[in-house]
């Protein structure tokens, strides 16, 4: 995969990538220079809502997980 860095130096992470490392907005991304190259990791810091980000799974509707924590049938 590549990427052109615009004007300002921003790069466009692709989504392949942003989807499999779970980088959302917000995500907060260390950089640093190894051997010469450029080595970025997402931030060990994790805050509560990012430990319980994605918990109740892809696929259910939002509807039906609110359904079902309220015992609804």
């Amino acid at each position: 995969m590549k990427a052109k860095v615009a004007e300002r130096g921003q790069v466009t992470i692709p989504k392949a990538l942003r989807d499999s490392m779970g980088i959302r907005p917000g995500t907060i991304l260390e950089f640093h220079e190894e051997a010469g190259h450029i080595v970025i990791e997402k931030a060990k810091n994790v805050d509560a809502v990012d430990k319980v980000y994605g918990a109740l799974g892809r696929g259910r509707r939002t509807d039906d997980v609110i359904r079902e924590l309220r015992g609804d049938p």
